[in-house]
């Protein structure tokens, strides 16, 4: 399973290289081969934070940080579709890659953190945490290539950096706690990306806004 997604990783950039050395596949393609890898993104944090909720204990529900301590929160982005269909489509490229270039960092800490996690579902939770990380870079990487297709704009990256350190604490509850934490505020940043790029394919490919 592993090394069909690895494979599949390959594949997408490989691609992506073609299309950056000429025109033959249209952007809208490819940004719908995206916009598949951000579905699978978005789906993967959401079943992570679902395994966590099962074995979250009570006072890491008192002491998690609120949403608004995510270290992307300070990126200001649409708060809905419609918002998202008035941004241009270089401004909107410009905000996934950034989003996705700000988790490079966290995913690697909670990639090794998962792998001491004190939870039942361990090692389900480290597969898929590897999983994240792997089609994070993937999918950032090939965005890099696509950008060059939509301008400067497109290529600027606002930096988002993370300071909560290299380790997310000893002790079980404030491990399990931060954990949880980092892993809710990629949930929310994967729904974005997923959004945009989807407003993105569908711009290429001409469709009605409520078609979107």
């Amino acid at each position: 399973m592993a090394q069909r997604k690895t494979n599949g990783s390959k594949l997408f950039m490989m691609v992506l290289y073609m299309v950056a050395a000429c025109s033959a596949i249209p952007i809208s393609d490819l940004l719908d081969r995206a916009s598949q890898r951000s579905d699978t993104l978005h789906s993967l944090s959401t079943t992570l934070t679902q395994d966590l909720d099962s074995h979250f204990p009570p006072m890491g529900r008192v002491i998690m940080p609120r949403p608004s301590m995510c270290h992307t929160s300070s990126l200001h982005t649409p708060i809905d579709k419609e918002q998202a269909l008035q941004v241009s489509e270089a401004d909107l490229l410009s905000l996934v890659r950034s989003l996705l270039q700000a988790w490079r960092d966290p995913l690697v800490i909670l990639s090794t953190s998962a792998n001491t996690l004190p939870h039942p579902a361990q090692n389900s939770i480290s597969t898929k945490v590897q999983e994240l990380l792997e089609h994070t870079k993937s999918l950032g990487d090939g965005l890099d290539i696509l950008s060059g297709k939509f301008g400067p704009a497109a290529q600027s990256i606002s930096s988002l950096p993370y300071r909560g350190g290299n380790d997310i604490s000893q002790d079980r509850i404030s491990r399990l706690t931060n954990f949880h934490f980092l892993m809710s505020c990629f949930r929310r940043d994967s729904h974005k990306i997923d959004s945009f790029l989807k407003v993105l394919r569908c711009r290429a490919a001409k469709l009605q806004p409520e078609m979107c």
